[in-house]
């Protein structure tokens, strides 16, 4: 069965993706906002009101709103990104109403009540806390911060403790209600239900939803340099990144998403088998490249004992030199191996399917094309990987560390290095 979208009066778009053979249903709502488009004020009003709304509404308490869902077996949750919001359930299919009416209630009728908002605020504040705790999390924040500096996509997602300890209610409640609307939000379903069932659903919960535009997004421009946080710590944890396309360039970040799996994704990539096989630098080594919607970053992971960090740093700038000068046949063909069959199979889960949609919505204003990416993976050449790794040493990069800093080199010696 195929993919189908309508869009409501109110210009709500509601989309499916039917998988007649599921035993369940994946349903929810994909906010077209995030860290990136809160005010500048007010950083983790994204993520606070995402916690708020599962805190009661004027028909249900905080613990119906999970027990309505939990006790017939079914799973809600909920995510914040830079770029997104979403909310979702799984349940079986003769509850994909009671789902929907749920996340309605949640997104249309919260209360913010100001005695749940102070205790939630203490949860966040816990939670800014472990992420600090955790360094191969806090890294990345750093590196953001440093890629993006004083723009709103540079920011933690979490926010910060000193934001999020005061933050008022009427910050939270005002974010809900001035992006929460039907130009802003797409309803999308994956399983075992119809396309006429979710849009009856859409009609039933949403149809009363205010219309609206999405907001704008201010520019990203990311910028070389780096941050060095000096932490006692056992290991040291840095991440080597560089600027990269965003996922509107689709054939772009389809080449450097390959070159992220040839290069460090998995235990027969290249830095995996020089960096930790054969000379035991690290424990974790990992390249990847993180998508927005108009620039990304390429960047390579390690955590390593930071007595190995003179001898780590020359291996991982030879190698990204090397790729840029050739790969192989049989690594690409591997690289591709990989993708097409993570995409494949994440065709099995309803929540993969569900999350695919709602994101190819609020990215790309279509709806996802399996064929389509599967081929653009199989279309990439050797000659488009080199390019991309040589366009990428040539650029001045972002280096974020976070732990005992006294033998990372400095920053212009590792810029030579990688230019060679």
């Amino acid at each position: 069965m195929t993919i189908q979208i309508t869009t409501l009066a109110n210009g709500l778009r509601v989309a499916t993706d039917p998988m007649p053979d599921a035993e369940s249903v994946a349903l929810g709502v994909w906010v077209n906002v995030g860290t990136r488009h809160e005010p500048w004020t007010a950083n983790g009003v994204a993520h606070f009101a995402e916690h708020m709304v599962f805190k009661g509404t004027r028909h249900r308490s905080a613990y119906a709103l999970s027990a309505t869902i939990e006790k017939n077996g079914g799973m809600i949750n909920a995510h914040t990104t830079r770029e997104e919001t979403a909310y979702y359930a799984r349940v079986l299919p003769e509850d994909a109403d009671m789902a929907a009416d749920i996340i309605a209630d949640m997104l249309q009728r919260s209360v913010f009540d100001p005695k749940e908002l102070d205790r939630e605020r203490q949860v966040i504040l816990q939670e800014i806390g472990r992420d600090q705790d955790t360094p191969e999390d806090h890294v990345f924040d750093l590196l953001h911060q440093a890629a993006f500096p004083g723009q709103r996509l540079g920011r933690s997602v979490l926010g910060e403790a000193k934001v999020v300890e005061r933050m008022p209610r009427d910050a939270v409640a005002d974010y809900v209600k001035r992006h929460y609307h039907a130009g802003n939000l797409v309803m999308v379903g994956a399983g075992k239900i119809t396309h006429e069932a979710m849009v009856t659903l859409a009609k039933r919960h949403f149809g009363r939803l205010a219309s609206g535009k999405p907001p704008r997004s201010e520019a990203a421009h990311i910028k070389s340099g780096e941050i060095r946080l000096a932490r006692e710590a056992e290991q040291l944890n840095l991440i080597l990144a560089f600027p990269g396309p965003g996922l509107l360039q689709k054939k772009a970040t389809t080449v450097a998403s390959l070159l992220g799996v040839l290069l460090g994704g998995g235990a027969s990539s290249r830095l995996f088998q020089k960096v930790r096989e054969q000379r035991g630098l690290v424990y974790t080594i990992s390249a990847g490249h993180m998508a927005f919607r108009d620039t990304g970053l390429f960047n390579i992971y390690a955590g390593t004992d930071p007595a190995r960090v003179p001898e780590l740093i020359p291996v991982v700038c030879r190698e990204l030199r090397s790729v840029a000068g050739h790969i192989t046949p049989s690594e690409l063909k591997r690289a591709k191996a990989q993708i097409r069959a993570d995409i494949l199979m994440g065709q099995e889960s309803v929540m993969r399917r569900a999350e695919t949609l709602g994101v190819s919505l609020l990215t790309h204003n279509e709806l996802p094309d399996l064929g389509d990416v599967l081929n653009r993976v199989l279309a990439v050449t050797e000659e488009d990987v080199q390019g991309f790794a040589e366009r990428l040493i040539h650029r001045r990069p972002i280096l974020a560390a976070l732990g005992p800093l006294d033998h990372l080199e400095p920053y212009d010696q590792m810029t030579e290095r990688l230019a060679g």
